[in-house]
Formats: structure tokens, C-alpha cells, sequence
């Protein structure tokens, strides 16, 4: 098994994530029942929609005063939604820079047109880095090209943009159905569980560990995958 090509989560795997930190958030803005059509798992269509570019932030904004009969105004929206965003982890930094210099490095996110900007204004607080650009190849984000995650053809579509060998490439996740769309379209992927794991642990001097090929390996055979 020979990789070439690594594309990488955001959330979760790079980006520390809460979502119950945007569910209080909007609870406290009066929307009492949030968590019931918002969770990691299972989207109201209209964060389907945000997902994948469909809506504009001011629709969305709009939507979500008619859906909940509450009068929020646009900056309390804005700063519930990215609740949910923690910080960058400054080790991730090093790693990433030593990993594309072995590999062909992507990332592929489901995001909004509210937490880009956002984010990239933590990054140059926090780091002094004006984006995830100089990481990696190309960035794919959700909204931008109106596909998303787990669904087969936003994988086709990086694999074909870029021409890459499925077979050659992995994909990190902590989203298991994420991982099993990866899949379905022929990638190498690897879910990690973020409360024991860590994607840092995985890499030496920016190389694929041998302890982490086994692992690949091993949980490629389980069945829940």
C-alpha cells in the first residue's frame, strides 16, 4: 500500500469542534428546541442547503428568524453559529508543513460562507496566518463547490480535479459516514475517534507511521465500516 496523496478534514481532526456549544448558544438566544433539527448527524434541509452554498448567509439568517419566530439580529446569529469552532492547535502548524513536503496534501470541509471568514480571521489572531492555503494544494470547501460530505461525487470531484489515484490516497475524518463515503469512491480513508485520538500521533517527521499503517489496515477490515 503506497500513499502519495493526503486529504484532510477541518473540523474535528484539525479545528477543535463543540456542537453543543452552538445548541447552548442558540438556546440562550430563545431557540429552545435547536438541537432537535441541528446535530453533527442529522441536518434541518436548511443547513443541508448552507452546506452546500445553496443559500446566502442573509437567507440563512433570514431562515433561521422564520423557523424559530425569534428576532435575532444578524451578529448574534453569526456568533452562534461559530460557537461551535474552537482553536487551531499550534502543533497541528509543524506537522502539516512536514507532511507536504511528502505528500500531496488537500482539504476537503463541509463549511459555510460564516465560519471561513471567521476562522481565518482566529488564524491570523492566534497565529499570525492568513489562511489554510499555505498548507496545502487546494482547499474544497462544501459551499463552494455545492457538494458535500458523505455524498460519493465531492470525493469524484477532488480525485478527478487533481487527478489522483484513489488507491493512493487517504482521507481522515472523525465522521464515520464520512469515511464510508470515502469509500464508496475507492479512497483509502481513516476515521479517527478524536476522544482517544489524535491525527498528529499518526505522522513522524511528516512521514505515515508504521504503527498507523496497521492501523489503517486493521480497522479497513472491521465491519462496522
Amino acid at each position: 500500500m503506497q500513499i502519495k496523496n493526503i486529504i484532510f478534514d477541518l473540523g474535528g481532526v484539525l479545528v477543535e469542534i463543540d456542537y453543543d456549544a452552538t445548541i447552548k448558544a442558540f438556546q440562550k438566544l430563545g431557540i429552545t428546541n435547536f438541537d432537535e433539527f441541528f446535530s453533527q448527524l442529522k441536518q434541518n434541509h436548511l443547513f443541508d442547503k448552507w452546506d452546500i452554498g445553496k443559500i446566502t448567509p442573509k437567507q440563512f439568517r433570514d431562515d433561521l428568524r422564520k423557523i424559530s419566530g425569534i428576532p435575532m439580529t444578524d451578529e448574534s446569529i453569526d456568533n452562534a453559529w461559530n460557537a461551535m469552532l474552537g482553536g487551531f492547535p499550534a502543533t497541528k502548524i509543524p506537522m502539516l508543513d512536514q507532511v507536504a513536503k511528502n505528500y500531496r496534501t488537500f482539504l476537503l470541509s463541509n463549511t459555510n460562507a460564516i465560519h471561513i471568514p471567521y476562522f481565518k480571521d482566529r488564524m491570523m489572531k492566534t497565529h499570525v496566518i492568513e489562511g489554510l492555503e499555505t498548507f496545502f494544494e487546494k482547499l474544497y470547501y462544501s459551499h463552494e463547490v455545492g457538494m458535500r460530505k458523505p455524498d460519493v461525487e465531492i470525493f469524484d470531484h477532488v480525485i478527478n480535479d487533481k487527478g489522483l489515484n484513489p488507491a493512493e490516497t487517504l482521507f481522515f475524518d472523525d465522521t464515520l459516514m464520512h469515511v464510508q463515503g470515502a469509500r464508496r469512491a475507492g479512497l483509502l480513508a481513516y476515521w479517527i475517534d478524536v476522544s482517544r485520538e489524535d491525527v498528529t500521533e499518526f505522522f513522524n517527521a511528516g512521514e505515515l507511521t508504521e504503527q498507523f499503517m496497521l492501523k489503517l489496515q486493521n480497522q479497513s477490515a472491521e465491519s462496522f465500516l
